[in-house]
């Protein structure tokens, strides 16, 4: 299955949503609906992954199918300590989320997307990157897997760093 790879947009906003549902209500089998959205945005530290998409700092990643449809977004921005998100660790470490439309999870789509960001952000001058993954998350291994090391846990969840 090929897909490709290009910089994420200002008009990638609904997109980047859809993506931040799949990845804070991973468990979840149905499809993206308003109801779905609306539950995980009414969290003010989910919804500051998205809100005002694409401000200056964010850095971000699309995969796209043979058509172009999007399957897949890594994106990061930066957090203050007064309005973090949940694997806040610094104001100068940008937090990445992922997402990945459930046909298209375990085709290595979300390992390319990881990494592409990762080199985007070294590239943009950062030297770490942070995120916060649930325990019994799948992808937590995939972090893990690319070099993320656990810095704090909660009862439910992990934040994560990786230098880059």
């Amino acid at each position: 299955m090929a897909f490709t790879l290009r910089p994420a947009e200002p008009g990638d906003s609904a997109f980047i949503t859809d993506m931040l549902v799949e990845a804070g209500d991973w468990g979840h089998t149905g499809a993206t609906s308003p109801e779905r959205v609306a539950r995980i945005l009414a969290d003010v530290k989910a919804a500051r992954y998205v809100t005002g998409w694409q401000r200056p700092g964010d850095i971000g990643v699309v995969a796209a199918d043979e058509d172009g449809a999007p399957i897949g977004a890594c994106w990061s921005r930066l957090f203050t300590p007064e309005e973090p998100a949940y694997g806040f660790v610094a104001a100068d470490v940008p937090e990445l989320a992922i997402g990945v439309v459930r046909p298209w999870r375990g085709k290595g789509i979300g390992r390319t997307l990881l990494r592409e960001l990762l080199d985007r952000a070294h590239a943009a001058g950062h030297a770490r990157i942070s995120l916060g993954v649930d325990l019994d998350n799948p992808a937590r291994r995939l972090y893990e897997a690319e070099g993320f090391i656990t810095v704090d846990t909660r009862p439910t969840a992990v934040t994560m760093v990786r230098s880059l």
